[in-house]
C-alpha cells in the first residue's frame, strides 16, 4: 500500500526542529558515503518552470525520493495559486516499492530553511544576533524561524519589493522570534549592519554586492535554484569563502555557476560542501572577519531526509490515506 499525505498531513507531522535534525543527519550520511548522488532536471515554460530533484539515503532503512516541483513566481497574483506546487514520491531504495506520495510544499519550505540554520550554526560568528532578511514570502518566514533556533537574535531587518508584504512579515515574525523585526526601505544600508544576511527572492540579477557586506558576515543565498536566477554579485562570491550544498548542482544552477561563467571562480575555489563542514572534514569559520557565503540550491538529499521522517511519523500516528496504485 502507498501512503498519500496531504499538505495538512505534512504540516501536522513535520516541525522545524525535527526537520533540521533530520537534514543535518542526512548531510552527515552524505559525508560518510551513505547517500545516493543527488540529481536535478529542469525545464522552463512561460511564467515559470518545473524541476525534478532526486536523491537517496540510508538511515537505517534505505529510501529514495523524487520531487517534482512547479515554480510560478506570479501565480498568486495571476491565478490565485501558490508559487510552488508539487509532489514527492518516496520509495524503498532496496526494492523500488512506492511507499508514499507527499505534498512537497511544506517539506520544500522547511528543509530549505533547515539547511540555512545548519550552515549558520557552523559558519556564522557565534555572537551573530542581527539578521537582514531580503525576501519576505513563505520561505522568508521559515528561514527566520529556523535561524532563531540556532542564533540568539536581537534585531531583524526585513525587506521586500512588496512593502505591504514586508510589513505583514514584520508584524507576524516579531512575535514568532521574540525580537524586533523592522521593515527597511534600503536593504543595502541595513545589510552593512547585519551579522547574517539571507536572500530568498526570485531575482534574475544580483541584489547583493561587495559593498553591501561587512567583514565577518554569513550570507545564505537561497533564491538561485535554476540557472537563470541570481542574487549574489559574482565578485562578492569570488572574494568570500564559499560553501555549497551540492557542488555539481551549484556549478550548474546556483550562484557558483554565474561566477564560473564570468571567469571569476572555478570549482576548486569552493571551500567545501556543507556535508564536509558538518562532519568536520573541512574547517568551518576560521576567523571573525571572513565573509562566508552558503550557496543553497536545495538538494534532494534534504527532501528525502524530511520525507522519510514524515513517512515514519505518519505510520506511527496512523495518518494519511492508504491506496493501492497497482490494483
Amino acid at each position: 500500500m502507498t501512503l498519500v499525505l496531504t499538505k495538512s498531513d505534512v504540516h501536522r507531522l513535520l516541525d522545524i526542529d525535527a526537520c533540521t535534525g533530520a537534514v543535518e543527519k542526512a548531510f552527515l550520511a552524505q559525508a560518510a558515503g551513505r547517500a545516493l548522488k543527488s540529481g536535478v532536471l529542469g525545464t522552463h515554460v512561460d511564467g515559470g518552470g518545473f524541476h525534478i530533484k532526486t536523491s537517496g539515503l540510508n538511515s537505517g532503512r534505505s529510501y529514495f525520493a523524487a520531487k517534482i516541483n512547479a515554480n510560478f513566481p506570479r501565480n498568486r497574483a495571476l491565478n490565485g495559486l501558490p508559487t510552488i506546487q508539487g509532489v514527492i514520491s518516496l520509495h524503498d531504495a532496496s526494492n523500488g516499492g512506492l511507499l508514499a506520495l507527499l505534498d512537497s510544499v511544506e517539506i520544500t519550505t522547511l528543509r530549505t530553511a533547515a539547511a540555512t540554520a545548519i550552515a549558520a550554526k557552523h559558519l556564522a560568528r557565534r555572537d551573530s544576533s542581527v539578521v537582514m532578511m531580503i525576501g519576505c514570502g513563505v520561505q522568508g518566514r521559515s528561514q527566520l524561524l529556523a535561524l532563531s533556533r540556532v542564533c540568539s537574535l536581537e534585531q531583524v531587518f526585513a525587506y521586500d519589493v512588496d512593502t505591504h508584504l514586508a510589513h505583514d512579515y514584520a508584524d507576524e515574525m516579531s512575535g514568532v522570534v521574540g525580537c524586533a523585526v523592522q521593515v527597511v526601505d534600503d536593504y543595502r544600508i541595513s545589510a552593512q549592519e547585519s551579522d547574517i544576511i539571507v536572500t530568498c527572492t526570485p531575482a534574475h540579477s544580483p541584489v547583493l554586492s561587495i559593498s553591501d557586506v561587512r567583514p565577518g558576515t554569513f550570507v545564505s543565498a537561497v533564491g538561485a535554484d535554476r540557472e537563470d536566477k541570481q542574487e549574489i554579485e559574482p565578485a562578492l562570491l569570488a572574494s568570500s569563502k564559499v560553501v555549497v550544498d551540492v557542488m555539481e548542482q551549484c556549478a550548474t544552477i546556483g550562484e557558483l555557476h554565474h561566477a564560473i561563467d564570468d571567469g571569476l571562480m572555478n570549482r576548486e575555489d569552493v571551500h567545501a560542501e556543507l556535508g564536509d563542514i558538518v562532519s568536520g572534514r573541512r574547517a568551518a569559520r576560521e576567523n571573525a572577519t571572513e565573509i562566508i557565503i552558503f550557496d543553497s540550491t536545495g538538494t534532494a538529499l534534504e527532501d528525502v531526509a524530511a520525507a522519510s521522517l514524515v513517512y515514519e511519523r505518519a505510520l506511527a500516528a496512523g495518518a494519511g490515506l492508504k491506496v493501492s496504485l497497482n490494483s
